[in-house]
């Protein structure tokens, strides 16, 4: 049985109802994993994390070009008052599909991260990310080469609709980034001049210094023989 939500304050109007079509309403916090029906554009700007947004069908908005801005803003469908019900449900199950066909995989040059391990790898190498810096990676990752706004990541990371106090993202960054370093891909996120941050693979791979370094940490780390720690101390 297909399921979703209604996150409005006010009763489902019969018309979105799509427990006509055999859906079942999954109400309050449960219904984050369906498509949602919602109907308050105000609340729907409070609605932080782009990856919630994507599982919202926006309805009520009848003029084509304010349509077209909310898709923008990353909803997954936004539709006039006036929607047949067989429609809306077309739209619903759109939703839940493209939420569904998120890849498990993303790969920019020796960077491969992998969301059903939450593990990133750099040639085959395990990086030892933290779950938040996977997810700040991996958000990173889905628009490579475009800035990413200090307040989008603590609202679609963290799950937060407001600056705190700390700085965890500026820690966070930072912490991923040695790691990244020390696999010789320290420029790969890179700070934007409107103090966001963006994702930009090294088009050269690993740098063979850093790589050697980082290998013959491992074989010291392993046990291995004399000789290869000679050789790591030359380099």
């Amino acid at each position: 049985m297909q399921r979703f939500g209604w996150i409005c304050d006010e009763p489902l109007p019969a018309d979105w109802d799509l427990r006509q079509r055999g859906w079942l309403l999954v109400e309050g916090d449960d219904a984050a994993p369906y498509p949602a029906l919602l109907s308050d554009t105000q609340q729907a700007r409070s609605i932080a994390a782009r990856r919630q947004r994507a599982q919202v069908v926006l309805i009520g908005i009848d003029d084509s070009t304010e349509r077209a801005d909310w898709l923008r803003e990353g909803f997954g469908e936004v539709l006039p008052a006036r929607v047949s019900l067989s429609e809306l449900e077309m739209r619903a199950l759109r939703v839940r599909l493209a939420a569904e066909a998120e890849p498990r995989r993303s790969r920019h040059g020796a960077l491969e991260l992998d969301l059903l391990l939450r593990k990133g790898t750099v040639d085959g190498r395990r990086l030892g990310l933290h779950p938040r810096e996977f997810s700040l990676l991996w958000r990173l990752a889905q628009t490579p080469g475009r800035s990413v706004a200090p307040q989008d990541l603590l609202g679609e990371v963290w799950q937060m609709s407001f600056k705190p106090e700390t700085n965890s993202l500026a820690v966070h960054v930072c912490r991923l980034r040695a790691k990244l370093a020390s696999a010789g891909l320290g420029r790969i996120v890179s700070t934007t001049p409107d103090g966001g941050y963006a994702l930009s693979p090294e088009r050269d791979g690993p740098d063979p210094l850093r790589r050697r370094l980082a290998e013959g940490r491992d074989a010291l780390q392993s046990g291995a023989d004399p000789s290869v720690r000679k050789n790591l101390h030359e380099t």
